[in-house]
Order: structure tokens, then C-alpha cells, then sequence
């Protein structure tokens, strides 16, 4: 987990947070959850009053606080990360009730902000590499069933722009997955994922409505049309097979917020991990506020008035360019499996692991031939962002084009420590395409950080890939390995 600050907003992103789950490459963005008087700080009160008597005494805070590091720090070490807070403190409130959004999250935001805007466009790229053989038309989907990415409505708003500059495609964008369907789908070449994650087509309310549409996205694409994807369109349609160690389940209680970033304040070293000294002397100074006669009991009454005193955290971000990343304790199996194979292999895989935003990775150009890795020039690069992973039995050269993936060899050893369950050949594709029926589909992994789309070199492989779904770039995309060969 990482805490970034860029006020008046703060980006939280989860990785790896317990065994048995993998947490998506989520993130919560949003004006800065503070203190509040109710809410999570009244639930945290029924907490830690352990002896129900309507008021809570230091012991019993301080007491709440230590047996919560014993249960969260399973591995004994000493050093509870940041995102063991978030989810232990997850697994002890009670599940959010429904809202907007998943887990209590903010709804979608579909207008990306204007200086990200104005960074994206000049870098936009000024012709495409081929001329279209016809008006294109592209659908972009920005509805997210599960974790909501800030640069979701940049993303689209990039692919709209890249079409208007070249003149190589027009736009519709929308968050309705209800306008995945046959008749709309007639007057498009292309479909765009922007960061969908979970069961983004479906209705969970309506089957018929759920087939349909998944069944209008799987003829499209085969009866000769185009998919393309960034980012979290792999955080699609998979779940875990086994659960979480000590009970924990994998969802993310957004409402938890304010008190997380109140807890985690007391990384004081901003080493993204929380000593059992730290996290019991936030609970000290949170009392010391609190209890403003020193009588030694804070009501019920008072604590949330007073929980909502405590001033703004600033949140840790690690210190000398650290992601604040834990190694990984955990190497159980890959228990990931998906939810709609004929989707998991169309698009080439799904999401198990990222490193967080900030790990730098140099990328390794795969095939420096095909037109779409153009703009590289053969030359591989390094680039800031939060970096995908892909369940080992999802992702294959077998059924891919690989464009580019990671240099592993270049990755330091305690970079490479912080992935859960690695892949034993070291092989982790960023960008891909395939064929999928008579159709075409283009994969880029990177795109979490608003960052990426003020990226020249990335726009332009972006919009050769379009181009290569939408039939008008011609492309290699057999399979990197022969099937039966490895």
C-alpha cells in the first residue's frame, strides 16, 4: 500500500494485502477523507470498549491496539505494514453497507482533471501510422464493477483525443455497460476497456441481460471487429479459490479511511511499516486528545466529537524513493481462477499481483519488428507506475503476440521479493496482442498513474494499437511461442 499526497486529494493503492486474496490494482481516489464526527470513528468506539460500559478508558484503547497487531502481524516480525492495517482494520469493522460505489467507495468520477488533460494532450502524438481504410468508430467503456482508477476518464478522454488529432477514429465514450449490446455494437469498429475491473458487463439483477451482453462483446470481437484494453481491463472477471488466511475475506471496506489514515500517521520513519511501539502510541496520543478532562473515560458521546479533532494526517510515502512495499511473506499457490474463461483468454489474461505505483521498471522490447513497437525504435525504457502480474496459468506466449514485458534480469532481488508467488521463468508481459476469431485485440498493462498518458513514447505505441484492432495496421500476431514448444 502507498500513500501519495497531492492535495487536496490522496491516492491509495492495495497490493498483496493478505494470503489467499490478490487485492486488484485498486485504488480510492477522492477529496481527503478527514475526521468526522459518526461514521467509522463511532463504529471504532464500539470497538474499544471492550467492557460495554458506554465509555472507554486508555487501557482499554491501548489494549484494542496491541491485541490488533497480534492478530495483524502473523508472520511475528515486528513490522505491520501498511497494508495489513487496512485490511485487519477492514476485518474488524463491520461490512460496509451498500453506497455508490463497491465496498462503500466514491462513485465514478467522469471528468479527469484539467491539468492531467492539458499534459495528455501535449503529448499527443500528431499523425497515426496508418491511414484508415475507412471512418472508425470507437466505443470506450469506462464502467468499473470493482476498484474505481482515478485515471479512468483520462484514459478515455486520451483515446478520444489521440482519434480527433490524427483523424484516425471518432469516440463515443460511456459508463453504462447496458450499451454493450448487439444493435448498438453494429456502428463500431473497436471497443476500448479503460480500466473496467470485476464483472463490468454484468447486471446482478438481470441474467438475461448479463448473457447478452457478454455474448454481444465475444461476437463483436470474433465476427471480425476490435478490443482494446489498458491497465485494469485484466482486473476482470477472476476471483480467488481459496480464502484468506485467519478468516479474512478480500473486501475492501472503504469506509474504514479515516481511521486508517490516522493510524498509519504513526509511521513516523516513513519506512511503511508501523513498529508495535508506533501503532500502541498512536492510541496513547489519540487518548491524550480525547480525554480533555483527564478523568480517564471518554464517552460515547464525546468520541466521535473528539476523534473528529484530531488534525489531517500526512501520509507516509516512503523515504529515498521507496514504493513502501513489503516483501512478500506469503508464497502459497496461485490460487487465482476466472469467472469467464472465454473473456480471461480473449484478452489475454487477469490480474494476480502489482507493484506498487512508483517501483521502477525497465521495459524490454519483444518483437522491435512489429509496427505497433514503432516508436521505440528497438530501444527499450524505463518507466514509473504501478506494474501488473498476470496468473500463471491465464498469461501464455502460446496465446499472445508479446510486444514488450519487464526485464526481470534487471530487477534488484528485494524488488523481485515483493511479488507473492512468482513466476518461475521470470517472463511478465506488459503489452500484447492476438487474434481472437476473425478479430483483433491490444493489451497495454501500464496506465494506472495520470502520469503514463502525458507518456509520448506510450501514446504513440497506444495508438498503433488501436490502429491494429481496428484493422487498419497490419501486424505479426501469431503467437510469440508455437504451441506445444516453450
Amino acid at each position: 500500500m502507498t500513500w501519495k499526497r497531492a492535495a487536496p486529494r490522496y491516492l491509495l493503492v492495495v497490493a498483496g494485502c493478505a494470503a489467499g486474496i490478490s487485492v486488484s490494482a485498486a485504488d480510492w481516489i477522492g477529496a481527503a477523507p478527514q475526521p468526522q464526527a459518526g461514521g467509522p470513528s463511532a463504529t471504532l468506539f464500539t470497538l474499544v470498549d471492550t467492557n460495554k460500559d458506554g465509555v472507554v478508558s486508555r487501557e482499554e484503547l491501548t489494549g484494542t491496539f496491541d491485541k490488533w497487531y497480534t492478530d495483524w502481524d502473523e508472520a511475528k516480525t515486528n513490522a505491520l505494514t501498511l497494508e495489513q492495517v487496512f485490511m485487519g482494520l477492514g476485518s474488524v469493522f463491520p461490512p460496509a453497507p451498500p453506497a455508490s460505489g463497491r465496498g462503500g467507495a466514491p462513485a465514478q468520477n467522469q471528468t479527469p482533471r484539467a491539468e492531467d488533460v492539458s499534459a495528455m494532450m501535449a503529448a499527443l502524438p500528431a499523425t497515426a501510422p496508418a491511414k484508415p481504410k475507412q471512418p472508425r468508430k470507437v466505443l470506450v467503456l469506462g464502467k468499473a464493477a470493482g476498484f474505481v482508477h482515478s485515471s479512468i476518464p483520462l484514459a478515455a478522454r486520451t483515446i478520444e483525443e489521440i482519434g480527433k488529432k490524427t483523424g484516425a477514429w471518432s469516440t463515443t465514450i460511456t459508463y453504462d455497460a447496458a450499451d454493450i449490446n448487439e444493435a448498438n455494437l453494429k456502428q463500431y469498429d473497436a471497443i476500448f476497456l479503460a480500466s473496467t475491473t470485476g464483472a463490468f458487463l454484468d447486471d446482478p439483477s438481470d441474467a438475461a441481460a448479463t448473457a447478452a451482453r457478454r455474448k454481444a462483446l465475444l461476437d463483436f470481437v470474433r465476427g471480425g471487429k476490435g478490443l482494446a484494453g489498458i491497465h485494469a481491463a485484466t482486473d476482470s472477471y477472476h476471483q480467488s479459490s481459496a480464502p484468506a488466511a485467519g478468516g479474512r475475506g478480500g473486501t475492501i471496506n472503504f469506509a474504514v479511511l479515516p481511521v486508517v489514515m490516522q493510524m498509519i500517521a504513526g509511521d513516523k520513519n516513513a519506512d511503511g511499516k508501523l513498529t508495535r511501539d508506533e501503532f500502541t502510541s498512536v492510541a496513547d496520543n489519540w487518548y491524550d486528545r480525547f480525554d480533555t478532562d483527564k478523568s480517564g473515560r471518554v464517552t460515547q458521546a464525546d468520541f466521535p466529537q473528539r476523534f473528529a479533532t484530531l488534525p489531517p494526517a500526512a501520509m507516509p510515502t516512503g523515504r529515498d524513493g521507496d514504493n513502501g512495499q513489503a516483501a512478500a511473506t506469503d508464497l502459497g499457490p496461485d490460487t487465482q481462477v476466472g469467472t469467464w474463461p472465454e473473456f480471461n483468454k480473449m484478452i489475454g489474461g487477469f490480474f494476480k499481483f502489482h507493484w506498487n505505483d512508483g517501483q521502477t521498471i525497465t521495459v524490454k522490447i519483444d518483437d522491435p519488428k512489429n509496427p505497433i513497437n514503432a516508436p521505440f525504435k528497438g530501444n527499450g525504457y524505463v518507466i514509473v507506475d504501478e506494474t501488473y502480474t498476470f496468473g500463471r496459468d491465464t498469461y501464455s506466449r502460446q496465446n499472445l503476440r508479446v510486444l514488450t514485458s519487464i526485464d526481470y534480469e534487471k530487477m534488484s532481488a528485494a524488488d523481485k521479493a515483493k511479488e507473492q508467488n512468482p513466476r518461475p521463468d521470470g517472463d511478465y508481459a506488459l503489452s500484447w496482442i492476438r487474434r481472437d476469431g476473425k478479430g483483433r485485440v491490444f493489451y497495454e498493462a501500464h496506465g494506472h498513474n495520470e502520469k503514463i498518458y502525458a507518456n509520448k513514447l506510450l501514446l504513440e505505441h497506444l495508438t498503433a494499437g488501436m490502429q491494429y484492432v481496428l484493422g487498419d495496421l497490419q501486424a505479426d500476431d501469431s503467437p510469440s511461442v508455437k504451441a506445444g514448444t516453450k
